[in-house]
């Protein structure tokens, strides 16, 4: 049971081929990325159009490198997943397209797959893959979630961010402190130069009995003490750099070991870009080592948004039993879709 995956719902291209037969975890044959950090750099931020149209040009290149690398062949292929949502609307129709007209000429089904999901699971291609049932931190530039996971299919939102996600704080931050783009991993980098109780910034919904985050409020505690440094600001970003990442990181650990405290779990998997973070692994691993809870990354070539973890979702959910493979070759995207919503029989016991 081969399974070509491809992930376009932002601005990275991925594609990536799994072995889903038998009942363990799909293995990965092979997988191609390609970022379009380069490209929208000069913008500060990524320009849709400008992600679609370089989708198009990737995509088959990178379809190509990866059967080549697993040594098969198109026609060995036998099913074809692609990121639905949620992501940009162009960017992920370009993924929707190319793959339902290679289905369509090859004849085999295809399978539109939750952006989310794939991230959730992405631990699973792992060296320490997680058991089910476990806590899940998802964490990106997009999204800020805590979730039970249960089974495949099987999710239960605990808490989520009610205004900014985690990355886009450490992005918006960096960018007020006049760091490139992407600012997340230049903002962690030169934080490891500061000193990170420099500055007394706010830990928004530190102590607020839930699982929600906020992270609008730090952004503007982060412009506010930029603009009061003034001039002074450039001697002494590392620190306001440092003082940054501690208060995103201390949320972001007090919330997940709450969360595992109210579940009774002993299990938490971390997925998602800032999942990368230094400071973010390595206080989570201390933590929960002093707990005896068992902790999961993905590897870090694997965080960011990639085909293998589309494959490897699709792969899991055909193993599971939870998807009715079929032919039909019309599609539309998802840019908006929550993880609850997906359709019978996604969520069926």
């Amino acid at each position: 049971m081969l399974v070509l995956g491809i992930e376009s719902s932002c601005d990275e291209t991925g594609v990536a081929l799994v072995d889903a037969a038998g009942k363990d975890v799909p293995v990965l044959l092979s997988h191609a990325l390609y970022s379009q950090i380069d490209m929208h750099q000069a913008f500060g931020g990524v320009v849709p159009e400008l992600a679609s149209r370089d989708h198009i040009r990737r995509v088959l290149p990178l379809t190509r490198e990866v059967m080549k690398e697993a040594q098969r062949s198109l026609a060995q292929v036998d099913v074809i997943a692609y990121t639905r949502g949620p992501g940009l609307a162009g960017a992920l129709l370009v993924g929707a397209g190319v793959a339902c007209s290679l289905a369509a000429a090859l004849d085999k089904p295809v399978m539109g797959v939750h952006h989310l999901e794939g991230h959730l699971l992405s631990p699973f291609l792992s060296v320490d893959p997680p058991q089910f049932p476990f806590v899940a931190l998802l964490v990106s530039g997009g999204h800020t979630q805590l979730m039970r996971v249960d089974r495949v299919g099987g999710y239960a939102l605990l808490g989520e961010t009610i205004d900014d996600a985690a990355g886009e704080a450490f992005d918006k931050s960096a960018k007020l402190m006049g760091l490139p783009y992407p600012g997340g991993p230049h903002l962690s980098r030169l934080a490891q130069q500061g000193d990170a109780a420099a500055f007394k910034l706010p830990r928004p919904l530190l102590h607020s009995g839930d699982l929600d985050f906020s992270f609008a409020g730090l952004k503007t505690a982060v412009l506010t003490q930029a603009k009061k440094l003034g001039p002074e600001l450039e001697n002494r970003k590392a620190d306001l750099a440092a003082s940054t990442q501690a208060a995103i990181v201390e949320v972001l650990v007090k919330k997940s070991l709450k969360a595992l405290e109210q579940t009774g779990l002993k299990r938490l998997v971390v997925a998602g870009g800032v999942g990368a973070n230094a400071l973010l692994r390595s206080q989570l691993s201390a933590a929960c080592a002093q707990r005896g809870v068992r902790v999961h990354y993905p590897e870090l070539h694997l965080c960011t948004d990639n085909g293998a973890m589309i494959a490897l979702a699709a792969g899991m959910r055909l193993q599971a039993g939870l998807e009715n493979l079929q032919r039909g070759y019309t599609f539309d995207v998802k840019p908006r879709w929550n993880l609850a919503e997906l359709e019978p029989p996604s969520l069926a016991a």
